[in-house]
């Protein structure tokens, strides 16, 4: 597989990586051997950083889109990512809340749904 479809799915920024990741290929067998012993850059880099907007965003509680109308288009570390939680702008927690409620009217969807299906069954 490509470099950036290897990094995407070991959750790291990929031009963070190391020159022979980014240049080579992975195969199935490396990114299993990858996921299952992590070497010491990729272990550095999940605890540091920089951290793909994926990460960004579920470590921050937040949207990849939420990061996008903060204006957030940059990878960031670990430590940026403290400073904003601690310092917890406005932005943020605007896009917590909007997060949250997605995530509240998401899990009434499903409940509505699966209550919906048994009506399908016990009428059928």
């Amino acid at each position: 597989m490509k470099p950036a479809t290897a990094a995407k799915k070991l959750g790291v920024h990929l031009a963070a990586t190391p020159a022979e990741f980014r240049d080579g290929v992975v195969s199935r067998d490396e990114l299993d051997a990858l996921q299952a012993d992590p070497p010491e850059w990729l272990r550095e880099l999940r605890r540091n950083g920089p951290h793909p907007r994926p990460v960004v965003a579920d470590r921050l509680g937040v949207s990849i889109s939420g990061l996008a109308r903060a204006e957030i288009t940059e990878p960031l570390t670990t430590a940026q990512i403290a400073a904003l939680k601690e310092e917890q702008p406005e932005w943020l927690r605007r896009e917590r809340n909007i997060r949250a409620e997605a995530q509240r009217a998401e899990a009434r969807l499903r409940v509505e749904r699966s209550g919906k299906r048994r009506d399908d069954r016990a009428g059928g």
